[in-house]
């Protein structure tokens, strides 16, 4: 049986982790809204679901077991997230300050962006690897882990919302420091890229519990 009371603040907690998929939905919620931001992350969850399943079949993620494909993986995802800072700090010059501004915003490319990041975010592949794999009910493997999941998505959903908030209430009471504010977005989103290409792969989790 799972343990709901222990696995809801946990997860909840890693949920709302600073890392880069929540700086982008601060970042698209204070230049194009709460429901604009919501939209582009559907792109991350859409993601994580395929990602949820190959962890319950494996009780860890293809990419975990090929060293070769993480490593592609996380440096298309490093210099795509370096790319987006060096072009949030250049566009921060002529940042938009009305509220419910979204002047050069694409709703398809914020929609890739959360999608590429998420499936290049270490963070994510630990969490449905070895987190996950502690709240199984072995009596009910698959029901557990979809329930699991079903849970860990609407959390997400949640922290998007709050991340999402966030960026855009910083945007009311801060309009006219916007440019300052994409600026400083851009330094941490290529900071996040430079520490996600050095960061190493996460170890195989599908060995027995003994082994670890």
């Amino acid at each position: 049986m799972i343990d709901w009371l222990i696995f809801i603040p946990a997860c909840f907690a890693l949920n709302l982790a600073f890392g880069p998929n929540n700086l982008l939905a601060m970042t698209h919620g204070a230049r194009g809204g709460v429901a604009f931001a919501q939209k582009a992350a559907i792109g991350r969850l859409l993601v994580f679901v395929p990602m949820i399943g190959l962890s319950a079949l494996g009780l860890g993620l293809v990419l975990t077991a090929s060293a070769a494909l993480f490593s592609v993986v996380k440096v298309i995802g490093a210099i795509y997230l370096i790319w987006l800072g060096v072009r949030l700090w250049r566009a921060a010059a002529s940042a938009q300050v009305e509220v419910g501004a979204t002047t050069n915003l694409s709703m398809s490319r914020a929609f890739r962006a959360e999608a590429l990041v998420a499936l290049s975010n270490p963070k994510a592949i630990l969490i449905f690897a070895a987190f996950f794999p502690q709240f199984v009910s072995v009596e009910a493997y698959w029901q557990s882990y979809l329930a699991l999941g079903a849970a860990f998505l609407a959390l997400e959903a949640v922290a998007i919302f709050a991340y999402a908030c966030a960026g855009r209430f910083t945007m009311r009471v801060a309009a006219d420091r916007m440019p300052w504010i994409q600026r400083a977005s851009g330094a941490m989103m290529a900071m996040f890229g430079v520490l996600l290409l050095i960061s190493p792969a996460p170890e195989a989790m599908g060995r027995p519990a003994a082994a670890r």
